[in-house]
């Protein structure tokens, strides 16, 4: 579990985050979602420690992170898993090679049992057949695949997945987005899904957090949306559906 506690960041002046309170529970994926803009980027990056809050204060379960000792930060970082918007794979390394990256910086496992444990979750993701080939030689959504793979090699404990679906066709994107619910249900992970994807808020959005100009104006489940009763959710959401179908 994650749970955040009157969060607020400024940049040059400007208020990004305006007091942000939240708990991100384990075995569900938690959606972070608002137009461009809104801080959910932000917000992500002080959960994970890549930015410090001006106030307020992180916890991972039991653990406050934001002023942790530095040995107590590296062991909750160490915990963390991250999918990245644009899969930031390594270009010159394989499959294999990428997936094992957090083993070789964070463990001092033996080789044989690091393949195993990336030929476990290359197979997890569906890609036992993909060890030795490049990212330039596979598709976008089998990189997005990688990317989890090597996100939960370390036996993560959270996952952090920015814009998952970004540049993804529909029917890849659902994949995607059924694996991480897989994944986040099958290992306990407490994961939280930064996206405006509305296919993603209506298929995994089991907790929904809506951010508006640095608020927190509704959180809930993806049956209570049509009854949020908050002008700028819905019309966050009836904006995204027509654009959608405009795309199409």
């Amino acid at each position: 579990m994650i749970r955040i506690e009157n969060i607020k960041k400024s940049f040059s002046g400007k208020e990004v985050l305006k007091g942000i309170d939240g708990v991100f529970e384990p075995g569900k994926p938690n959606l972070i979602i608002g137009a461009s803009g809104t801080g959910k980027s932000v917000l992500l990056k002080c959960i994970v420690g890549l930015i410090q809050p001006d106030e307020g204060s992180i916890y991972y379960n039991d653990t406050e992170f934001t002023n942790a000792s530095r040995d107590d930060k590296t062991d909750i970082r160490r915990q963390i898993g991250m999918l990245f918007q644009g899969g930031a794979l390594f270009d010159s390394k394989t499959v294999e090679q990428n997936v094992m990256f957090p083993l070789d910086i964070l463990t001092k496992m033996p080789l044989d049992e690091k393949l195993d444990r990336v030929n476990f979750c290359l197979e997890r993701v569906g890609l036992s057949d993909q060890n030795k080939k490049l990212p330039s030689e596979i598709s976008g959504g089998m990189q997005k695949r990688v990317g989890i793979a090597r996100a939960i090699v370390n036996n993560s404990k959270f996952l952090f997945c920015d814009e998952p679906n970004s540049g993804l066709d529909p029917l890849t994107s659902i994949t995607i987005d059924d694996l991480i619910m897989e994944i986040t249900e099958e290992y306990n992970i407490t994961t939280v899904v930064v996206t405006h994807d509305m296919n993603s808020l209506l298929g995994i959005g089991e907790n929904i957090m809506f951010l508006h100009k640095g608020l927190k104006l509704w959180e809930g489940h993806k049956d209570d949306i049509t009854q949020s009763g908050v002008k700028e959710f819905e019309d966050f959401v009836f904006a995204s559906k027509v654009m959608a179908k405009l795309r199409k």
